[in-house]
């Protein structure tokens, strides 16, 4: 399969879409000003990622800036299991800013997934 790099703008734009719409829900439904509060967000976050790329291939804010999570193999839909171990490993974040030769972030590799342009 041949590699199309999805530049980094498209990447942050996409993870800012979806930040910003968690920490809107969070805030709205949750007390988040302090404590464990803090992390509300963030699972809001990982429960977005990953319900709606599993069942639409991609999160909202990268629908938004047209991207799709694919599996690296063969360029199929990724598998439940691919987009947990691949958000989950996003939201450690030091996984999603090492990249390879190929643009592909560390969570990309280790789940056998890559995202690309629709």
């Amino acid at each position: 399969m041949e590699i199309v790099r999805v530049g980094m703008g498209r990447r942050v734009a996409a993870l800012l879409i979806d930040w910003f719409a968690c920490v809107l829900i969070a805030s709205t439904f949750f007390d988040t000003s302090h404590g464990a509060g803090s992390f509300i967000p963030l699972a809001v976050f990982f429960a977005e990622v990953w319900v709606l790329t599993v069942l639409q291939g991609a999160s909202a804010g990268q629908r938004v800036v047209g991207m799709r999570v694919v599996r690296y193999s063969d360029g199929g839909p990724a598998t439940a299991t691919q987009v947990l171990v691949r958000t989950f490993l996003l939201c450690l974040v030091v996984t999603a800013i090492t990249f390879d030769e190929n643009g592909r972030g560390l969570h990309e590799r280790i789940s056998g997934t890559i995202l690309k342009r629709v």
